[in-house]
């Protein structure tokens, strides 16, 4: 079973993947697919919200369209990563549960990052939103550096998350049954 992704004037088809016995997602993985990352980050551009002065994502699917909206737009870009590094210092954690991972997961930023969020408008990147759990973390994240929230943008809105009015996002991404039914 597969679903039909239109998005960014590009098209493309997702197999649909068992969360349970009765929910199914499409599987949206933008690595790899340069032609989808470059049109979804020019798009993501247009919608860029005011008072942007810095792109965030968490580690890692959002890594190639934060960098690519970075390129295109000269706006700097973090990323906040899944474990802490040894070059790391002064670590700053928040943990985070996503629809997608079974486990908890903990997103660490360090000082200079920290250093380079504070006083700055933040826009937070993902793929794709669907319980909002990776933006929330990421949100504590610019707070606690000293940061200012300036939007969130996504790809996707996944299930409800499109109804959500403090994000932005190119395209609504529907949750299915196991028959592959739109829910």
């Amino acid at each position: 079973m597969d679903y039909t992704l239109h998005a960014a004037g590009l098209t493309r088809r997702l197999p649909l993947c068992g969360i349970s016995d009765d929910l199914y997602i499409a599987a949206f993985v933008i690595f790899g697919d340069v032609e989808l990352t470059r049109a979804c980050a020019e798009h993501l551009l247009g919608i860029l919200p005011p008072g942007t002065d810095l792109l965030i994502t968490a580690e890692a699917k959002g890594i190639p369209l934060v960098y690519e909206m970075a390129r295109v737009s000269g706006l700097p870009y973090l990323v906040a990563r899944k474990a802490a590094k040894l070059y790391m210092k002064d670590v700053c954690s928040v943990e985070v549960r996503s629809i997608t991972t079974a486990a908890r997961q903990t997103l660490y930023i360090d000082r200079d990052d920290a250093e380079a969020m504070r006083g700055k408008g933040v826009t937070l990147v993902d793929d794709v939103i669907s319980t909002g759990e990776s933006l929330r973390a990421l949100e504590k994240l610019v707070i606690t550096a000293g940061g200012t929230v300036a939007g969130r943008l996504a790809v996707l809105a996944e299930g409800d998350a499109h109804l959500r009015q403090d994000i932005r996002y190119l395209e609504r991404l529907p949750l299915f049954n196991a028959k592959g039914e739109e829910l």
